[in-house]
């Protein structure tokens, strides 16, 4: 009878189980770094580091060695931050990342091998579980991982929250410049459009207000997003542009006479301003959730923010006044 059972468990968590592939070997041989994205509209409400707190247990209990929990949302700011991190779990000898996804309606959790490199996984196909709530969720997955002997065995009991290695040293190295670029009438701007390979980061994928949409969805978003920039770009930008759908090397992109990069990022405002070296707001301003649009040079790797800060929770209305601010 505890033969069936067991087996029922398994044969039900297959039904639920999605993404590619199963645990990387590394997984019960390594150290995991562990990113959560918890929807703060979900309930109960809880903050993602009691959700990181409730889930631990179990990441052990399938065999792995959590050895530190970060916001995603934190490490996917920006290309530059995903690259500092990248290189700060080199140095920890990192093998793996976990994500943890809390929706309204579902907890998702995926495990993939470290890329080692500024993408931080590959691909987004990984190998991953999902349940009605955080706990069904974690339970499948130390059910799937509890069938794998592991080496992992000097692990934590209590999940550890680590802040970025040298914050400061890494604001320094991204390049962020508070004024406009030079020769943007000169040379052609690059638009990456979101949903395709020109955007980097396939951990975004496992955002909470990202993960689980479907193929139709991207593509009616991209649509949408497009007429939306054509629209603000027709009105405000006298100079050349070039729709990016694909990833392009530095070399290529020069071979097209592109020399900027409009660069999209997301996040808390007063995370935003901190990473790029302004004063953060605080208060209900610092914690809104805000779009900041600046131009990348190609060729010295700068980030330019322009003069005047123009973030806004609605990315229209923050792409109209870059803009507006790159005429000053």
């Amino acid at each position: 009878m505890k033969y069936i059972s067991t087996l029922l468990f398994f044969l039900l968590c297959s039904l639920l189980a999605h993404g590619q592939g199963t645990f990387p070997p590394t997984f019960f041989d390594g150290k995991t770094i562990v990113l959560v994205s918890n929807d703060p509209g979900a309930r109960p409400v809880v903050t993602w580091q009691v959700l990181a707190d409730s889930i631990h247990p179990y990441l052990v209990r399938a065999g792995g060695d959590p050895v530190a929990y970060y916001e995603l949302e934190q490490v996917a700011l920006s290309e530059e931050r995903q690259s500092e991190y990248a290189k700060a779990f080199l140095q920890r000898q990192i093998q793996n990342l976990i994500f943890i996804t809390r929706q309204k309606d579902q907890t998702s959790i995926h495990v993939g091998k470290f890329s080692g490199d500024g993408k931080l996984i590959p691909d987004a196909s990984l190998f991953g579980v999902s349940g009605k709530d955080w706990k069904i969720a974690a339970q499948q997955f130390a059910g799937y991982g509890s069938t794998t002997p592991t080496r992992n065995l000097l692990v934590s009991d209590q999940a550890e929250f680590l802040g970025l290695v040298n914050q400061g040293a890494v604001t320094g190295a991204q390049k962020f410049i508070p004024r406009n670029p030079l020769n943007l009438e000169v040379f052609r701007l690059g638009i990456p459009l979101e949903g395709t390979s020109a955007v980097n980061g396939p951990i975004s994928t496992f955002r909470y207000n990202a993960y689980g949409k479907s193929a139709e969805t991207l593509l009616s978003e991209q649509g949408e997003q497009k007429r939306g920039l054509e629209e603000i770009f027709s009105g405000k930008y006298p100079h050349e542009i070039v729709w990016l759908t694909e990833t392009k090397s530095n070399s290529e992109l020069w071979d097209d006479r592109i020399r900027f990069m409009l660069v999209k990022v997301e996040g808390r405002q007063a995370d935003l301003m901190s990473s790029m070296g302004l004063q953060p707001l605080t208060g209900e301003e610092g914690q809104k959730t805000v779009v900041k649009y600046y131009i990348r040079l190609l060729a010295r790797n700068e980030q330019y923010i322009g003069p005047s800060w123009d973030a806004n929770p609605d990315w229209r209305v923050a792409l109209s006044q870059f803009l507006e601010n790159l005429k000053k």
